[in-house]
């Protein structure tokens, strides 16, 4: 079992590269594979995660070069997929496990899904459920609910759906299995989802229509053709230097060319909000690209909020673990709630933060929907464990820059299933 062993730093400094962004490089694959030519993808995420996902469409026929982070997608058409000659593998993607299946849902061949044991553990419900009600059928071992499962070939139809819960994924599922379905399928959110989807729908001359909280497109499309894609540094993955930034005394960090989706930018709000010092300095982007900024971070003196707006939960989905830990730092008592979707992630990450957090020293109650969390807290070296969970680790191994001595964070292979190469950069940008 791989483990992380982390000393606490006297302050983080210097520039940082984060590697590319984790749900477009998945989604480069995904269109780069059915559009028609050559999509040339650079600084694609190199990470476990997204080598799933390649490696599934090349099971498929897709014919993809990788040299270092630059991607050539041959793609040779909307209908060109084939069928596996064996069981396609998500690894431990949750991101390419639910968005891939409304994908295979369409397509005229029979084809499995699985992925590890911790993938195998995390509900599919919410995804089959609908695409069921398109006119897919999934059949599983003992339940649809979770992989592996059997998607057979079925023909589509469009459907107007009324997510119950935001999900980007389920939406991108359905949007992507109504590119082959007959009539229009409508996706109407709750509250605004991460929209990368859309976006390479723009960039590939895909048509869609978008008015306020509904998505529709019209299916079946027609083929289109092959684009280059430049992938964004990961905000999610940068996460974890902003905060390192913030709650590490003698810290200014300058990051690097990071997307600033504003679907994606909840936390960056959040941390201001908490009285943290981020400035932005955007890049110019071209029609239909991704929006990017340097993120300068210095140490700031942060202060409690009290978190539960709806509309703020999906933008920074992937982020709650991370703050957590700056909640541990933040003068008085951060309260989180309306996020028990993070139950169901790799892990019950509620519970695992509560549980690692506290055993570090922090003043942390796990509740239904979120943390109640009182600071500031010192926090102490230990050995906690990630529980198969990268967020978790992670956000564990920032924690232990401000800890009073030596952290050791075991199971933490996982950090390579999004940010290969976590270690060494934390490595170079901390100081002692």
């Amino acid at each position: 079992m791989k483990k992380l062993v982390v000393q606490p730093a006297q302050a983080v400094k210097g520039v940082v590269i984060i590697p590319g962004d984790k749900s477009i490089s998945h989604r480069s694959i995904m269109l780069g594979s059915l559009a028609y030519g050559l999509t040339q993808v650079d600084n694609f995420l190199t990470s476990a995660d997204c080598i799933s996902t390649m490696n599934i469409f090349k099971a498929m026929g897709v014919q993809i070069q990788q040299k270092g982070t630059h991607l050539t997608i041959r793609g040779r058409g909307l209908n060109s997929l084939q069928p596996p000659k064996k069981i396609l593998d998500a690894g431990n993607s949750g991101t390419t496990s639910r968005i891939i299946l409304g994908l295979l849902a369409g397509q005229p061949f029979t084809s499995r899904l699985t992925g590890d044991k911790y993938l195998r553990r995390r509900p599919m419900k919410r995804v089959v459920g609908p695409l069921s009600q398109m006119g897919a059928r999934f059949t599983g071992a003992g339940s649809v609910d979770f992989l592996p499962l059997k998607i057979e070939s079925r023909r589509l139809k469009g459907i107007t759906y009324r997510l119950p819960v935001a999900s980007a994924q389920v939406k991108s599922a359905l949007l992507l299995a109504g590119l082959f379905a007959q009539g229009k399928t409508t996706v109407i959110e709750p509250n605004p989802t991460r929209d990368h989807t859309e976006r390479m729908f723009s960039a590939f001359g895909i048509p869609y229509q978008k008015q306020k909280s509904t998505i529709t497109v019209n299916g079946p499309i027609k083929p289109f053709k092959a684009r280059a894609i430049k992938v964004p540094g990961d905000i999610s993955s940068a996460a974890f230097f902003i905060v390192a930034g913030l709650i590490t005394p003698n810290s200014k960090l300058l990051l690097k060319n990071i997307g600033v989706n504003p679907t994606r930018t909840g936390l960056l709000d959040v941390l201001k909000k908490m009285g943290g010092k981020i400035t932005l300095y955007p890049k110019k982007t071209g029609k239909g690209e991704e929006p990017i900024a340097d993120i300068l971070v210095q140490s700031s003196q942060l202060k409690a909020v009290v978190l539960n707006d709806e509309n703020i939960i999906p933008r920074m989905i992937d982020e709650f673990p991370i703050l957590a830990v700056a909640a541990t730092q933040a003068r008085g008592t951060t309260i989180v709630k309306k996020a028990g979707d993070l139950k169901v992630k790799e892990s019950d990450r509620i519970l695992m933060m509560a549980v690692t957090l506290k055993k570090m020293g922090a003043n942390i109650l796990p509740t239904e929907e979120g943390w109640i969390i009182q600071g500031a807290t010192p926090l102490k070296g230990c050995t906690v464990s990630s529980g198969g969970d990268h967020r978790i680790a992670m956000s564990l191994a920032i924690a232990a820059l401000i800890a009073q001595g030596t952290t050791t964070i075991l199971d933490t292979e996982n950090i390579n299933t999004s940010f290969p190469h976590f270690e060494t950069i934390l490595k170079q940008a901390a100081k002692r």
